[in-house]
């Protein structure tokens, strides 16, 4: 065919149902007369040729003017993931935006760990309290976003008490598990803290009228976040129960990247909707599963460890090449005459025992296997936790060389640690577990429950930090060997 100009653009990884389409001509006499539009599904990995007999016409052709947005609805389509625009007979077009709803993709296996708010599995932005510098819409997309205009931000305000927030529906309700909060290139203007809730409904809701606070479950409390970094946290009241939403509030302004929701779908013969099953379907409710698997052991996912994650049980010893990303409040200056960067006094030694104890600060190293038991699922079973309730402990991954030290050292250790609870036994509504590198110390503050060092895939040594009497007294280390209900399976993360 002669006197045309086609273009082929595929839709990314997933399939759309198209909606309307926007024609940005900014040529005066150079745009493009007329154009038309074609759609297909194929292959995500070979391109369909232009004279592909399975195109479909789905905008016949149309007039064009110079300077002009040009904004055509269409009949909704089939999912497709390939558009062609036709230019007739030649000339520019701008800009050429495709608007439609994501077919969503979501793993068919219900134990399968994703993130249920992503846009590809058909999560939806559905209000932002403001948006002024950035779109809140940006939340879900791929990637980490390649500046702060990829990304949510909002005003500065400097009223007391102010909050920004996000609402995202979940592509598909499911079982939440943990999130991920990405500040990356929010250096000096990440959000002080943020909180997070979920909600289940089965309507959708007009979030300017809606004024259903206490509909409501806080599933993160008040966390405080740190610059340019993924942070991950763990969530609460999501065992067992259903969300369709969360909310994401940030304090007091300021702008995240990405949310990643990790969760697990649930199929409809789980769930259990207690006395709504006799009653009108109410617009909010309380959603639990009736048969959670693995419902006799308490499973934890196993996350990177951040400074903000473990900041309930103690401190992160590390460096950062991007000083952007150092936790707000480190002090941080050149030494060795500009050789090197000092990250000053990222935690101190503490010791509370009685005086005249005997007790001393040493410096000891730990030479660690790894641990073994671990099923071809991924899960390792927690059997014992360990406290220290008069000093912390700090341990140093040490490195490998020559001579004495380990030659194939390991890259990975697992940190497990829960809060002191009733009866000087562990909470472990608090339990939470990390997969520390070999670039970072941690030191577990006085009392902390903790899983003694487990290192994993290979042999590790660690520079110990800590006072102690050295009798193997309870006060020096308290070891509890867990009773058969308060086992806890850890899903390790794959390497």
């Amino acid at each position: 065919m002669t006197g045309l100009e086609r273009l082929v653009q595929s839709l990314d990884s997933t399939s759309t149902r198209l909606i309307s389409m926007n024609l940005l001509t900014s040529e005066s006499g150079n745009e493009a007369p007329q154009v038309s539009v074609d759609v297909l599904h194929g292959s995500v990995t070979e391109e369909p040729l232009v004279d592909d007999p399975r195109w479909t016409e789905v905008l016949p052709k149309v007039d064009m003017g110079p300077n002009s947005r040009h904004l055509f609805t269409i009949a909704n389509t089939q999912p497709v993931n390939y558009v062609k625009l036709n230019m007739y007979p030649d000339g520019g077009i701008a800009r050429f935006r495709v608007y439609g709803h994501v077919s969503p993709l979501i793993p068919s296996e219900e134990s399968t760990l994703f993130d249920l708010g992503h846009v590809f599995a058909g999560g939806r932005v559905e209000f932002t309290s403001d948006q002024h510098f950035g779109v809140g819409a940006n939340l879900i997309l791929p990637g980490r976003g390649k500046n702060m205009g990829a990304g949510w931000e909002t005003k500065r305000s400097r009223a007391k008490g102010h909050r920004d927030w996000a609402i995202i529906k979940l592509g598909i309700s499911g079982i939440l598990d943990h999130i991920e909060i990405d500040t990356n290139h929010f250096k000096g203007n990440f959000p002080e803290s943020c909180e997070v809730h979920g909600l289940y409904t089965i309507t959708d809701i007009n979030w300017n009228a809606a004024e259903d606070q206490e509909d409501w479950t806080l599933i993160l409390p008040r966390t405080k976040l740190g610059p340019h970094r993924q942070q991950y946290f763990q969530l609460e009241n999501v065992e067992g129960r259903l969300y369709s939403h969360i909310k994401v509030t940030i304090f007091p302004d300021g702008g995240l990247q990405r949310v990643r929701v990790m969760g697990r779908r649930c199929g409809e013969k789980a769930l259990n909707t207690g006395s709504a099953t006799s009653l009108p379907l109410r617009a909010r409710q309380t959603i639990t599963v009736a048969n959670p698997p693995s419902t006799s052991t308490k499973r934890v996912a196993v996350l990177p460890l951040t400074p903000e994650g473990f900041a309930p049980f103690g401190k992160v010893i590390q460096g950062y090449t991007d000083l952007h990303a150092v936790p707000k409040g480190t002090k941080v200056t050149a030494a060795n005459a500009g050789t090197a960067r000092k990250f000053h006094k990222l935690s101190l030694v503490e010791s509370i025992y009685p005086p005249g104890a005997g007790a001393t600060t040493g410096i000891s190293v730990y030479r660690c296997e790894p641990c073994r038991g671990s099923t071809n699922d991924g899960l390792l079973e927690l059997k014992v936790l360990e406290r220290h309730p008069y000093t912390n402990q700090a341990f140093i991954p040490m490195g490998s060389n020559t001579g004495e030290a380990i030659e194939n050292f390991g890259m990975r250790y697992l940190v497990v640690v829960a809060q002191n609870g009733k009866n000087n036994r562990p909470n472990f509504d608090t339990l939470r577990a990390f997969v520390a590198s070999a670039a970072q110390g941690i030191v577990y503050d006085t009392g902390i429950w903790h899983q003694p060092m487990t290192v994993l895939d290979k042999n590790m040594d660690f520079a110990c930090v800590e006072t102690q009497i050295g009798d193997g007294s309870n006060a020096d280390c308290e070891i509890l060997e867990l009773a058969a209900e308060e086992v806890v399976n850890l899903s390790l993360p794959s390497v």
